[in-house]
Protein backbone atom coordinates (compact mmCIF):
# COMPACT_ATOMS: atom_id res chain seq x y z
CA UNK A 1 0.00 0.00 0.00
CA UNK A 2 1.27 3.46 -0.94
CA UNK A 3 2.01 5.94 1.85
CA UNK A 4 -0.59 8.74 1.62
CA UNK A 5 0.77 10.96 4.36
CA UNK A 6 3.15 13.73 3.36
CA UNK A 7 3.42 17.09 1.65
CA UNK A 8 2.92 17.59 -2.07
CA UNK A 9 3.85 20.66 -4.16
CA UNK A 10 1.91 21.53 -7.33
CA UNK A 11 3.92 20.49 -10.39
CA UNK A 12 1.41 20.80 -13.25
CA UNK A 13 -2.17 21.87 -13.78
CA UNK A 14 -4.49 21.55 -16.74
CA UNK A 15 -8.02 22.87 -17.24
CA UNK A 16 -8.28 24.17 -13.64
CA UNK A 17 -9.65 27.58 -14.67
CA UNK A 18 -12.39 25.89 -16.72
CA UNK A 19 -13.22 23.62 -13.76
CA UNK A 20 -13.53 26.63 -11.42
CA UNK A 21 -15.63 28.51 -13.98
CA UNK A 22 -18.03 25.55 -14.36
CA UNK A 23 -18.25 25.37 -10.56
CA UNK A 24 -19.32 29.02 -10.45
CA UNK A 25 -16.19 30.55 -8.92
CA UNK A 26 -15.92 34.26 -9.79
CA UNK A 27 -13.36 35.83 -12.13
CA UNK A 28 -11.15 37.36 -9.42
CA UNK A 29 -10.87 34.16 -7.37
CA UNK A 30 -10.19 32.14 -10.53
CA UNK A 31 -7.34 34.46 -11.50
CA UNK A 32 -5.88 34.26 -8.00
CA UNK A 33 -6.13 30.46 -8.11
CA UNK A 34 -4.17 30.44 -11.40
CA UNK A 35 -1.24 32.30 -9.85
CA UNK A 36 -0.85 30.22 -6.69
CA UNK A 37 1.14 27.00 -6.38
CA UNK A 38 -0.54 25.15 -3.53
CA UNK A 39 1.04 22.65 -1.21
CA UNK A 40 -1.18 19.79 -0.07
CA UNK A 41 -0.52 18.16 3.29
CA UNK A 42 -2.09 14.78 4.06
CA UNK A 43 -2.13 13.53 7.67
CA UNK A 44 -3.79 10.56 9.40
CA UNK A 45 -5.11 11.52 12.85
CA UNK A 46 -6.58 8.44 14.54
CA UNK A 47 -9.63 7.41 12.51
CA UNK A 48 -9.62 10.72 10.63
CA UNK A 49 -7.82 11.89 7.52
CA UNK A 50 -6.87 15.56 7.32
CA UNK A 51 -6.11 17.20 3.96
CA UNK A 52 -4.79 20.76 4.18
CA UNK A 53 -4.28 22.92 1.11
CA UNK A 54 -1.82 25.75 1.72
CA UNK A 55 -1.54 28.75 -0.64
CA UNK A 56 -0.07 32.21 -0.23
CA UNK A 57 -3.66 33.47 0.21
CA UNK A 58 -5.10 31.00 2.72
CA UNK A 59 -5.13 27.48 4.09
CA UNK A 60 -8.15 25.22 3.77
CA UNK A 61 -8.68 21.95 5.59
CA UNK A 62 -11.02 19.00 5.37
CA UNK A 63 -11.18 16.42 8.16
CA UNK A 64 -13.07 13.21 7.54
CA UNK A 65 -13.53 9.51 8.15
CA UNK A 66 -13.64 7.24 5.12
CA UNK A 67 -17.24 6.41 4.10
CA UNK A 68 -18.78 9.01 6.48
CA UNK A 69 -20.64 12.05 5.17
CA UNK A 70 -19.56 15.50 6.39
CA UNK A 71 -20.25 19.16 5.61
CA UNK A 72 -17.65 20.99 3.52
CA UNK A 73 -17.30 24.56 2.33
CA UNK A 74 -16.53 24.40 -1.39
CA UNK A 75 -14.39 26.84 -3.44
CA UNK A 76 -17.54 28.52 -4.76
CA UNK A 77 -18.51 29.37 -1.15
CA UNK A 78 -21.34 26.85 -0.91
CA UNK A 79 -21.60 24.30 1.90
CA UNK A 80 -22.15 20.81 0.54
CA UNK A 81 -22.47 17.24 1.77
CA UNK A 82 -19.27 15.33 1.07
CA UNK A 83 -18.17 11.72 1.38
CA UNK A 84 -14.74 10.21 0.70
CA UNK A 85 -14.38 6.53 -0.21
CA UNK A 86 -11.37 4.36 -0.99
CA UNK A 87 -10.96 2.91 -4.47
CA UNK A 88 -8.27 0.25 -4.28
CA UNK A 89 -5.08 0.73 -2.26
CA UNK A 90 -3.97 4.11 -3.57
CA UNK A 91 -7.03 6.20 -4.47
CA UNK A 92 -9.45 8.38 -2.50
CA UNK A 93 -12.65 9.47 -4.27
CA UNK A 94 -14.33 12.55 -2.81
CA UNK A 95 -17.90 13.34 -3.89
CA UNK A 96 -19.44 16.73 -3.09
CA UNK A 97 -23.24 16.83 -3.41
CA UNK A 98 -24.82 20.22 -3.88
CA UNK A 99 -26.39 22.13 -6.75
CA UNK A 100 -23.58 20.64 -8.84
CA UNK A 101 -21.99 17.29 -8.05
CA UNK A 102 -18.20 17.41 -7.91
CA UNK A 103 -15.83 14.44 -7.87
CA UNK A 104 -12.23 14.81 -6.71
CA UNK A 105 -10.14 11.71 -7.33
CA UNK A 106 -6.79 11.61 -5.51
CA UNK A 107 -4.37 8.95 -6.78
CA UNK A 108 -1.26 8.51 -4.63
CA UNK A 109 2.06 7.05 -5.75
CA UNK A 110 5.47 6.89 -4.09
CA UNK A 111 6.47 10.20 -5.73
CA UNK A 112 3.28 12.03 -6.74
CA UNK A 113 -0.35 12.85 -6.03
CA UNK A 114 -2.57 13.12 -9.10
CA UNK A 115 -5.81 15.00 -8.46
CA UNK A 116 -8.60 14.75 -11.03
CA UNK A 117 -11.48 17.19 -10.46
CA UNK A 118 -14.75 16.68 -12.36
CA UNK A 119 -17.83 18.91 -12.50
CA UNK A 120 -20.40 18.47 -15.27
CA UNK A 121 -18.50 17.82 -18.52
CA UNK A 122 -15.31 19.55 -17.29
CA UNK A 123 -12.28 17.61 -16.03
CA UNK A 124 -9.16 19.17 -14.54
CA UNK A 125 -5.97 17.28 -13.69
CA UNK A 126 -3.39 18.62 -11.24
CA UNK A 127 -0.19 16.76 -10.40
CA UNK A 128 1.70 17.33 -7.16
CA UNK A 129 5.21 16.11 -6.37
CA UNK A 130 5.82 14.55 -2.96
CA UNK A 131 8.21 16.78 -1.01
CA UNK A 132 8.24 15.04 2.40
Amino acid sequence: MVQFEGKYQLESSENFDEFLKELGVGFILRNLAKTTKPTIEVVKDGDYWVIKTHTSLKTTEIRFKIDEEFDESRMDGKTVKTVVVMDGDNTMVQTQKGDKEVKIIREFSETHLKTTCIVGEITSVRVYKRSV
